[in-house]
C-alpha cells in the first residue's frame, strides 16, 4: 500500500513549474559553474539531469502509473530525467565519486562526507524560489551546511521511532531501555537498524542515563564516549534477533512475531497489517533523518539540477514525494496536498526538537568542543563491524 496524496492536474503543475523555471533563467544568462563553485546565476537548461536518490524519491510512473511527479517537471523544463536508486548511504557516497550524477538526495550520514570529499558543490539558495517556504528548523543545519554555507536543500524529515508489539507490551514503553538495558526480557526478538549510524541511538540513550560521560551531541563522540556506546551495543547484541536495513523485512518480522520491539520508521508501522503494533517517541528523544538534495561538483547539467531542486521543494511535488516515501514534508504549504501531515507531526517544531537528525561524525567535534578530537565515520564503521562480530 502507499499513502494517497491529493493531486492537481498536470496542466496546473506544469504552469507552476514553468513559472519557477522562468524565474530561474531570469537570474542570469550564463551556465552555472561546475567544479565545486557556488552558482551566481543560471542560464539555459541543458536538456537532461541525472539523479541519484533513495527508492521512491524520483517516481515517473514506471513503478506505479498513478505515481508520477517527474513527468510534469520534464514537460515544463525540457530536462529529461534519468535516475538511479541506491540502498545505503555508503553506496551513494561511492557512486557520487564517479561524477556521473548531477543531483543526489543524501541522508545526514553521507552529506558531510560528500562535502569533505569535494563531490558536491555549495548551493545558492537565493536562486531557488521555493526555498523560502521550507521549515526554518530544517535549514542551515549541521548536516546540510558547513561554516554558514548551504550545501543543499531539505527534502523531508522523520524520526527513528520505537515500535512495539502491543500484545507483548500492553502498556506502551516510554524509554529506549526496552532495547538496551532491559533487552534481555525479549531476547532474540529485539531488532535494530543495520548501520554504523545506529551508534548514535546508543549515544542518545547514554546522554540521558549516563550524564557523567558528557555527551551533548550523539554524533560528536570522543574515544571514551564512543567506547561507552560500543559497550552498550555489544551488550544489546545478545538480544538482537535481526538487524534490518530493508524496511520490508522489518514489516515481515513484526507481522510474524519474530520481532516484538525495536527501532523503526513511522511508514513501517503504517504498513504492518496485523494491527498489534504501535510506535512511540521515547522520553530520551530519538535519532532521525532530514535528507538533503545536493548538486554534484562535477554536474554536467547544473541548470537542470537547480531546476530540479526548486521543483522538488515546491508544495505539490514535495507533498507527493514525501508522502510516497513516508515522511513529513519540508514545508507547511505541502500539507495542503496531503491528508496525513498530523500523523507525521509536520511542522511541529517542539516534536522536531526531540530528534537528533543523522549527521556524519567527523574529527572536528560537532558539539563545538576544541579540546578533544572526535571519532569520525570510519571509526564508527570499524566499531560497528566489531559490535556485530
Amino acid at each position: 500500500m502507499r499513502i494517497s496524496v491529493p493531486r492537481r492536474s498536470a496542466l496546473f503543475a506544469g504552469l507552476a513549474i514553468a513559472a519557477s523555471v522562468a524565474l530561474l533563467t531570469a537570474c542570469g544568462t550564463t551556465s552555472a559553474p561546475t567544479g565545486g563553485a557556488e552558482a551566481t546565476s543560471l542560464g539555459e537548461m541543458e536538456g537532461s539531469v541525472s539523479i541519484l536518490a533513495w527508492p521512491g524519491y524520483v517516481e515517473d510512473g514506471t513503478n506505479d502509473p498513478t505515481v508520477d511527479w517527474v513527468t510534469p517537471f520534464v514537460d515544463a523544463t525540457g530536462c529529461k530525467v534519468t535516475s538511479k536508486s541506491y540502498g545505503t548511504s555508503d553506496e551513494a557516497f561511492n557512486l557520487m565519486k564517479t561524477g556521473d550524477y548531477d543531483v543526489v538526495a543524501a541522508s545526514g550520514d553521507a552529506s558531510l562526507r560528500l562535502v569533505a570529499a569535494g563531490d558536491v558543490a555549495p548551493v545558492n539558495t537565493d536562486l531557488l524560489k521555493n526555498y523560502g517556504g521550507i521549515y526554518d528548523f530544517l535549514k542551515m543545519q549541521s548536516w546540510n551546511s558547513v561554516d554558514g554555507v548551504a550545501y543543499g536543500i531539505p527534502h523531508g524529515y522523520g524520526a527513528n521511532l520505537l515500535m512495539y508489539n502491543t500484545d507483548v507490551f500492553p502498556v506502551a514503553p516510554t524509554s529506549w531501555s526496552v532495547v538496551f538495558d532491559d533487552a534481555a526480557a525479549n531476547a532474540g526478538k529485539v531488532t535494530a537498524y543495520d548501520s554504523p549510524i545506529y551508534i548514535a541511538d546508543a549515544a542518545v540513550y547514554l546522554m540521558a542515563h549516563k550524564p557523567e560521560l558528557g555527551i551533548t551531541n550523539p554524533y560528536a563522540l570522543d574515544e571514551t564516549q564512543l567506547a561507552a556506546a560500543v559497550d552498550l551495543l555489544k551488550a544489546q547484541r545478545a538480544s538482537i534477533g535481526e538487524y534490518w536495513s530493508d524496511y520490508l523485512k522489518e514489516i515481515q518480522a513484526f507481522e510474524t512475531g519474530d520481532s516484538v520491539v525495536g527501532t523503526t520508521w513511522q511508514v513501517i508501522q503504517n504498513y504492518v497489517s496485523t494491527g498489534n503494533t504501535d510506535v512511540v517517541l521515547p522520553e530520551e528523544g530519538a535519532t532521525g533523518w532530514s535528507d538533503t538534495w545536493m548538486i554534484g561538483s562535477q554536474a554536467k547539467s547544473p541548470n537542470c539540477a537547480y531546476a530540479w531542486l526548486d521543483y522538488i521543494a515546491s508544495p505539490e511535488a514535495n507533498a507527493q514525494a514525501t508522502a510516497y516515501f513516508g515522511e513529513a514534508p519540508s514545508s507547511q504549504a505541502a500539507c495542503a496536498f496531503r491528508d496525513d501531515c498530523e500523523a507525521f507531526h509536520a511542522g511541529d517544531a517542539a516534536y522536531a526538537a526531540k530528534i537528533w537528525y543523522w549527521s556524519t561524525p567527523i574529527a572536528k567535534c560537532l558539539d563545538g568542543r576544541t579540546d578533544v578530537t572526535c571519532t569520525d565515520y570510519s571509526a564508527w564503521t570499524t566499531a560497528w563491524q566489531e559490535i556485530k562480530g
